[in-house]
């Protein structure tokens, strides 16, 4: 090309990539499929996935909703930084653990305020006391609220993860562990926790509500940014299903039973568990976290010169449902 061709490009060229820039994250990458998880930990997961609002919502645009199965908040936190789900149901403390440890998230929506973990053995044992735990083996799944909470009880009566032998396991296998007296407790998590409980007269020995976290709605920080859109329609559909099932607690009632497997005794008893009356994220969720954050760092679950409060600032994201909430409250 001769020079002075290529001289009279050059600001064609420089007002074009200007205009490139300036283009919406979502049209620049157009959405062919979301991908969400949905666990048995996340009742309001399973009355999206069994109502099919989310394909609805998003048929339109000839986005494919793609569901996958989570088993725990560790498993969700995998799925999200390896890219498998653009949206993950977590633990509020695990997702600080996960954010402190470099996974790139954003927690944008409460999905449940649970009591969903206690310490759990058989009917028959010998033990009752988060003391009595000392020299045991207790089955967790590292990286759950389950997990933070079993530490935080040994931490508030005097003892070290070293003064127990912990077997890491899955939840639903920890249960089947503790069942068939592979170990001597497990840190349950519901609706396994309230199976046992009622199927087999498994006894919480340990509970304390105020030591459970909420239930987190994570999302990728690269998808919020890109599709900060896809983020808030996906939240108006969560917006639906929680007040539906705060309306329909019956049919919530068999939803969770057929999805889980469960009986209809089993499922009651795991959302008296269940707070749904919220899914606003915020400073309340923070001061959770940020209570947790002290004993993950003395457990060396989290680097020791983490800064707890400026991670949980970092993670927790209430823009989109506040524009959400507003949306909705303007409607009514």
């Amino acid at each position: 090309m001769p020079i002075l061709a290529a001289r009279r490009l050059r600001p064609f060229l420089a007002l074009l990539l200007l205009a490139l820039a300036a283009l919406p994250a979502t049209a620049a990458e157009k959405l062919t499929s979301l991908r969400l998880d949905w666990a048995y930990y996340s009742p309001v997961s399973l009355v999206l996935r069994d109502k099919g609002w989310m394909e609805q919502e998003f048929a339109k645009d000839g986005i494919k909703v793609e569901w996958v199965l989570s088993l725990g908040s560790n498993k969700a936190l995998e799925f999200l930084n390896g890219n498998s789900v653009d949206f993950g149901s977590s633990a509020g403390a695990a997702a600080l653990m996960a954010k402190a440890n470099g996974v790139p998230i954003k927690a944008v929506y409460v999905f449940d305020k649970p009591e969903w973990t206690a310490l759990v053995t058989l009917k028959d044992s010998p033990i009752h006391t988060v003391e009595d735990l000392r020299g045991k083996r207790i089955a967790v799944t590292r990286g759950t609220d389950p997990h933070i909470f079993l530490l935080r009880a040994l931490a508030l009566h005097g003892m070290k993860p070293q003064d127990v032998k912990m077997v890491l396991l899955q939840h639903p296998d920890g249960r089947v562990a503790l069942e068939r007296g592979d170990v001597d407790a497990w840190a349950g998590l519901d609706p396994y926790m309230a199976e046992t409980e009622l199927e087999k007269g498994s006894r919480l020995f340990f509970r304390d509500p105020d030591l459970n976290t909420y239930g987190f709605l994570n999302t990728r920080q690269d998808f919020a940014a890109a599709h900060p859109d896809i983020v808030e329609r996906v939240l108006t559909v969560y917006e639906k299903a929680r007040l539906w099932s705060l309306a329909h607690p019956a049919e919530l009632r068999t939803i969770v039973a057929k999805a889980a497997k469960l009986s209809d005794a089993v499922a009651a008893k795991d959302l008296e568990r269940n707070d749904l009356s919220s899914g606003l994220i915020g400073q309340k969720q923070r001061d959770t976290i940020v209570a947790a954050g002290g004993v993950l760092k003395q457990s060396d679950v989290i680097p020791a010169d983490t800064d707890i409060a400026r991670t949980a600032d970092a993670l927790i994201d209430p823009q989109y449902i506040l524009r959400v909430e507003k949306r909705l409250e303007a409607a009514r």
